[in-house]
């Protein structure tokens, strides 16, 4: 029995147009994103074979592979909820996400600090990867992060609240080349309101761990 399941979208292919067109999301979401649920479960099965048989000669192939399309299922179910049509601009208290703005302007200096960096680090992740801020659980900030592939060059233990998807397939139809311009219209479609709920519950559910 497969473990992990594709989950639908919460909008429509078009609604996040002009940002991304429809054929991006539909080829992303089905074909991507569902690549990686398969590979999850493939490898699950393959680990499961391998504790039957004691047979570990393929494990470190078997854990990284794992890692990889575990790591790309979770980063793309947060990504789709992470975007709105009705999204961008920055968090406001007057918006009910006054918590996320404090700990923004308190972690990065101001609104238009983190935007600039994490514009940049999703831009300049080398090969595939991701742009991602970040809770931390040791100091309670929030951090960014790149992720080269899925899996790559993160904290342990940091939680994803807003993640920049910078493969290629998740832009390429419509920005050709230009992965700086998606990552800059990315900000048009920011679904604050769900980025302050999971920087809420990360931080509720995650205790500080002693440094």
């Amino acid at each position: 029995m497969a473990i992990y399941t594709l989950p639908e979208l919460p909008y429509d292919y078009a609604a996040l147009e002009p940002v991304i067109n429809p054929e991006i999301i539909e080829l992303h979401h089905d074909k991507h994103h569902a690549a990686y649920v398969k590979g999850a479960n493939d490898t699950l099965e393959q680990l499961e074979e391998a504790r039957d048989k004691e047979a570990w000669g393929a494990i470190n192939g078997l854990e990284k592979n794992l890692a990889f399309h575990l790591s790309g299922h979770i980063l793309h179910s947060i990504y789709w909820h992470n975007m709105t049509g009705d999204g961008g601009g920055e968090p406001l208290d007057q918006d009910g996400v006054g918590d996320l703005a404090d700990a923004i302007a308190e972690s990065f200096g101001s609104f238009a600090k983190f935007k600039s960096q994490l514009s940049k680090a999703s831009a300049t992740t080398q090969g595939s990867g991701w742009g991602v801020l970040a809770y931390e659980p040791v100091s309670g900030r929030l951090i960014v992060e790149q992720v080269y592939d899925h899996q790559g060059n993160v904290g342990q233990g940091t939680v994803p609240v807003l993640v920049f998807d910078a493969w290629e397939h998740a832009f390429y139809l419509q920005y050709k080349n230009q992965k700086v311009d998606f990552i800059e219209a990315m900000w048009q479609v920011v679904n604050w309101q769900d980025v302050a709920k999971r920087y809420a519950e990360a931080k509720d559910r995650t205790p500080l761990i002693a440094p």
